[in-house]
Formats: C-alpha cells, structure tokens, sequence
C-alpha cells in the first residue's frame, strides 16, 4: 500500500505550480523531509478533540488571519497584531455562548493561493499569475513570476518563526484573560458602535471580578491554548513534511494542524482528497455556491469513512445571497447519514465585489448578512452553528467597506495592502465577534 506522502502522485493534482527545474524541486522536498516537523501528533490530535467538542455541539471554533501570508511581513507586529485580534474576538464569543473557543490562526502556512487563471495580462503582457509568495514574486516581471522550488523551503523557515512567536505569546503572558479583556474595553471607548457593545463588555468584566473576588485562582488565564492551519494546497510541500508516528502507524502532516481542501480542489478523484484521507490531522473542505449534497456524502465517505466526531469541518462558502438556499440541504442530508461533523461559516469568500476603484473588496455587513443566515438555518435546524473563518488583520487596512468606524469606498486606497483577498481589519473584526455574540446570545444562546 501506498504511503500518504505517495499515493496522491497517481491522481490528478490541480492548481499545482508549473515548478521550473525538477532537480532543484527534488532537491528541496529533499531538505523538508529531514526537516524538523512544524507541528506535532500530539499537538494535532489535541485539536482533534477540541473539533470533536464543536462538532457535539460543545464548543465554538474561531480561524481567522491573512488571505495569503507574505514572507516580508513576517514580523513581530505583524504577527502580535493578528493573534491580539483573535484572542479579543475569542473572549466575547466564550462569554456569549458559555463554550470553549477552539482557537486557530489562519498563519504559519498560509503562502500559498489558488486561481482561477494560471495567466494575468497587463498592457499587453502575459505572464504566470501570483500564486502566493510560496511559488513566486507579486511583482509583475517574468523573473519574479516564475515558479520558483526554493520559495518552499523559505516557506517552512518563515513558518518555523511565526509558530515560535506565537507559541511563546500564547504563553508568555500577551494572552492573560484580564489584559485581553482591557483590550476590549478599549475598542468599545474607542468604537462608534461601542455603545452598542458596552453592556456585553460590562458583563465580561464582572465576571472576572466575581471571580478574583471568590479567591479563583486565574494564573492559567495567562495562556490560551493556539493552533494553526492553512490550505493544503502544495502537494509538494505538504507531503513531504508528513511524518509517520512510530507507535501507531498514523501519518501526519506536520505543517500545521488544521489543513483544508479548497474550493478549487476538492474533487472526488483529486490528488488532494486522496492526500488528505491518508493523514490523521483534522480536516476542512471548503463547500461553495454549487455544492451538491452527493458530492458532501461522497467527500464523508473519501475522508471521514469511520465517522469519527472532530475528524472532518465543513467550511461553507455559499455567499449572502445563497447560504440560506444551499446549507439546509446540506446539513439535513449529513445528519441524515450519521456524520458528527463541525459546520462552520466562511462569509469573506462569497462576498467579493469589485469598487470603481478597481479594488476587490468586500462589505461589512454582505459578510455579516452570511454569517446571520448561516445562524438562521442551524437555529430553524436545531443543529449547532460551529463557528467561523474569516480573513481579517490586526492592522487598521482598508480594503473591506463597512463597519462601525465605516471604511468608505474611497478610502480603499489609503491602506490596501493585502497581497490577495481583502481583509477585515482590527476594528471590523471586533464588530464583527460582538455581533456574532449578540446571535448566539439570542434564541440560540444558552
């Protein structure tokens, strides 16, 4: 029998690189499979009985971070800035919903994007298309196009860092409950929907004081338990940083410990389902407006055969103006087939638009609008609404219109800075965990 690191090789891969120079391919997937794993077994099976709490119903999952990680930004800030917003939008959500947050950061891998053309043409010009800083260059020239094998290793070394960063914040104190809680109360003062906000930010603080007022001892809110993940989109890559577990035989991949299938390459006799049903990791597939609920079954069958609780996510990308259509039929169909698995909201993928400024961008409250509707179909259900994934900063961009300190259209251009996909920024991220908050805390809140 084939191993998980092979037996993708027989099937076809989409949205892999065009590589120039197998020699220096060889040479690099060479490197990685001697290199250190990024993440552990342990580690991955850890999140594995979180997502098996979220998808009983027993917890809430939160993923959030860049479209597409650049290997220039990452930095100290960068990094902070990003796990500082999670950490914020998670405090609320436990408070809201009286459940564990099952943390993971869409980070320490995420360099890599598919497309829906492998060219871009400008002025005349044809060259490969910007595929994320793991392949090639955002510069338009042919040098910096080219599919480059060396990107993977930086890939692994810029990875390595940001895990190392966020590993010691997550323990070092940043995530200290009380300090994350006057982050908080910081955004409310500051936000002009805060007054709107300012009653569930009381709440949580008089929790923490009843608390240290009853003698709690509060030194563990000093960590917060982090995982990491990014789409499995480079076979390359991906495989040869599996790594079998001597004692029980179960392969891993150990670039991080939630991986997803995309959109793009979720095909039944793909090479990446065929990847993924191989590794013991919990697993994600991105489900989008013309999902059929066969290809749901059939994709349970592919990768979650035993119907394990944790094992598979579910991450619908419908769009505002489907999700209501799409997802009853589909959660009705896999609960009908016995299927424990967490559903979880993506409402930045379906929501893009184009300004007249030429920018993609998004609008606060289309992406809001998915969310609600994805709350309103569990809630119509009786099926628990796992959470969400969306692509946000801790940074004050402007590339989404909306919120509650409003971006406005012709404030794209100040600081559009994402390599791909727009983001929510810091202060949209934080509307966006107290109005989500305000839904679970309604007829589906405890």
């Amino acid at each position: 029998m084939r191993t998980a690191a092979e037996s993708w090789r027989a099937f076809p891969a989409g949205q892999q690189p065009d590589w120039q120079g197998t020699e220096e391919l060889r040479a690099v997937t060479g490197w990685l499979e001697t290199a250190p794993p990024l993440v552990f077994a342990a580690e991955c099976d850890r999140l594995r009985r979180r997502t098996a709490a979220v998808a009983r119903g027993e917890a809430v999952l939160l993923q959030g971070g860049d479209c597409a990680e650049t290997f220039d930004r990452v930095t100290a800030d960068t990094i902070r800035g990003s796990l500082r917003t999670l950490l914020q939008m998670a405090v609320v959500l436990t408070h809201a919903t009286a459940l564990p947050v099952v943390k993971i950061g869409r980070m320490a891998g995420q360099y890599a994007k598919p497309r829906s053309s492998p060219v871009e043409h400008r002025d005349g010009l044809a060259l490969p298309s910007y595929r994320g800083d793991a392949v090639n260059g955002l510069e338009f020239t042919a040098e910096a196009r080219r599919a480059d094998p060396g990107r993977l290793r930086l890939m692994y070394e810029a990875s390595a860092r940001t895990l190392n960063l966020v590993r010691a914040l997550t323990t070092g104190g940043f995530a200290d409950l009380r300090q994350v809680h006057e982050w908080n109360r910081g955004f409310v003062a500051d936000s002009r929907a805060g007054e709107r906000y300012e009653e569930l930010a009381d709440e949580i603080g008089r929790s923490l004081d009843f608390m240290q007022a009853c003698g709690v001892d509060t030194r563990e809110l000093g960590t917060a338990e982090f995982f990491v993940g990014h789409e499995g989109l480079l076979l390359d890559y991906e495989s040869a940083l599996t790594r079998t577990e001597p004692a029980t035989g179960r392969a891993y991949a150990t670039s991080g410990h939630l991986l997803w299938i995309g959109e793009r390459t979720r095909d039944l006799d793909g090479a990446h389902v065929e990847y993924f049903s191989k590794v013991h990791n919990p697993v994600a597939v991105k489900l989008g407006p013309a999902t059929q609920p066969d290809t749901v079954l059939k994709l349970i069958d592919r990768l979650d055969p035993d119907r394990e609780p944790g094992r598979l996510t579910f991450v619908v990308r419908a769009g505002a103006d489907r999700v209501r259509d799409l997802l009853p039929t589909l959660v009705e169909k896999v609960n009908a087939e016995g299927a424990l698995v967490c559903w979880v909201s993506d409402p930045m993928h379906g929501n893009t638009t184009t300004a007249a400024s030429g920018h993609k961008t998004r609008r606060f409250d289309t992406v809001l609008d998915e969310v609600r509707g994805f709350m309103e179909v569990h809630q119509a259900l009786g099926t628990h609404p796992g959470g969400i994934h969306v692509e946000l900063t801790g940074d004050d961009v402007t590339e989404c219109t909306g919120g509650g300190n409003e971006v406005l259209a012709e404030d794209l251009h100040h600081r559009y800075e994402t390599a791909c996909d727009p983001r929510l920024n810091h202060a949209q991220s934080l509307d966006l965990a107290f109005l989500l908050a305000e839904m679970y805390r309604g007829p589906l809140g405890p």
